[in-house]
């Protein structure tokens, strides 16, 4: 908490001007800030602008926790920026940005944001939809208009390089210390300009540990259906974020609570609304709940395999109404079908190739686990996703496919053997004839002209 008198001081507080807590009282040191944000701030104070650290990384340090990324803000315009700077590079269509690059950190500037009704004689850019969301947002203003323009009251904090002194103009510092999520501003208002705000009050509900207040939680399940206008690449990345973080099984159901989940994964979605206790749902909770142990654990994780397993469902279906429409054998029905569902999620979700590869090779690998006689197993594990498609197969287990418990039981126990031991299993096994798939028919030359 900060302060002891920090809310009932903002409760009171003018809505123009900002709370500003001083130095002896916030206890922020410049030494939990990463010293590269503070060598921006300095020369963009030395080159005669206003500069102050904004957002997540205030709200994380007064949180206690660790922030990952330091972002500025400044009345210096992008190109006065690049000036500064030649580690400098500009970014951004719908609101143009500078990364200022320090080898691996990169330190994001802003300019401050005005309010995009502002007056034509400011030569600034700003341009919404028909459904009230903004497609450019160039529009440069002052500080307090910069902070009406933050999305949530615990963003809305700035830490001034002159005095070292945090500037609360939104009743944040209150927010925190009720732990609430508040959107600043007419909540219906603010989602249409930009529905990733949804996600986004999710995404610090469960990772701050905090509750989405009332006001700010009422129309999201009604305007949900917005997220459909933001483009596949965006909510890819917030995807991301979304699942990640170490709180994805907790984000997977209020997403789902909220209706958010159908904007992002609709087949999916369909299949759970049908079977909502049922096998599908079970395995799609579990993997988060592996993600985020092995994300807490420091332990890598793919997208790729994320991605299979919300997929997964969706691809079943589409293989067997192809099986049973097309006349095809199930390996092709298959093939096909990854192809379809993988077209059908980009609509939402562009996936990346390189994961989308993955998630093939992951699919894949599910009907080649039980072929293991001669060489099969041998060859398969040598496979570079196999270890991905191995812990698919544990997942279905895990989840309820018993059917499948003694085939995952065995490349458990195949897996912990030298090669003697695992030639030896394979032995056990006899012969299990010939691999099922297609009949590649003989190609056969042209018919010898009669004489």
């Amino acid at each position: 908490m900060i302060g002891p008198n920090a809310t009932q001081t903002n409760q009171q507080q003018d809505s123009t001007q900002p709370l500003v807590i001083g130095r002896n009282e916030h206890g922020i040191s410049r030494k939990q800030f990463s010293p590269n944000a503070i060598k921006v701030l300095y020369r963009l104070k030395d080159g005669g602008f206003d500069a102050y650290l904004v957002g997540g990384c205030i709200r994380d340090i007064l949180l206690g926790q660790q922030p990952k990324d330091f972002d500025v803000v400044t009345n210096a315009t992008p190109e006065q920026v690049k000036k500064l700077f030649r580690n400098c590079r500009l970014i951004g269509r719908r609101f143009r940005l500078a990364h200022i690059v320090f080898g691996r950190e990169i330190i994001e500037v802003a300019t401050m944001r005005g309010h995009h009704e502002a007056a034509p004689d400011k030569n600034q850019i700003s341009q919404s939809s028909e459904q009230g969301q903004l497609l450019r947002d160039n529009v440069y203003g002052s500080i307090e208009e910069d902070a009406e323009r933050r999305d949530f009251t615990i963003n809305a904090l700035y830490y001034s390089i002159n005095d070292f002194s945090i500037h609360d103009f939104a009743n944040g510092i209150a927010a925190i210390n009720a732990r609430q999520i508040e959107l600043i501003g007419d909540p219906k208002t603010r989602y249409r300009e930009d529905p990733v705000r949804m996600l986004r009050a999710v995404r610090f509900a469960t990772k701050l540990d905090m509750t989405i207040a009332p006001a700010t939680e009422k129309p999201i399940k009604e305007l949900a259906s917005l997220l459909d206008n933001i483009p596949p690449a965006r909510l890819f990345e917030e995807t991301l974020k979304l699942f990640l973080n170490g709180k994805a099984e907790e984000n997977f159901l209020m997403l789902r609570r909220y209706n958010l989940f159908k904007s992002l994964f609709p087949a999916l979605d369909s299949i759970l609304e049908k079977n909502p206790d049922g096998l599908e749902f079970s395995l799609i909770q579990q993997m988060f709940r592996n993600t985020d142990e092995r994300i807490n654990a420091d332990k890598k994780v793919t997208p790729a395999f994320i991605f299979a397993a919300l997929l997964w469902f969706p691809l079943l279906k589409i293989a067997k109404q192809l099986q049973i429409s097309e006349q095809l054998s199930e390996y092709d029905a298959f093939a096909q079908a990854m192809n379809k569902v993988l077209s059908e999620n980009a609509q939402h979700i562009a996936v990346p190739k390189r994961f989308t590869l993955g998630a093939r090779d992951i699919w894949h690998i599910q009907q080649r686990l039980d072929k293991r006689s001669g060489q099969r197993a041998y060859r398969l594990t040598q496979q570079p996703r196999f270890k991905a498609a191995y812990d698919f197969l544990l997942l279905r287990v895990q989840a309820g496919e018993q059917e499948h418990q003694e085939l995952a039981n065995w490349w458990t126990a195949y897996l912990s053997k030298d090669i003697n031991g695992q030639k030896d299993m394979v032995k056990a096994l006899g012969n299990q004839g010939p691999a099922k798939g297609r009949r590649r028919s003989r190609r056969r030359g042209p018919k010898p002209v009669a004489e």
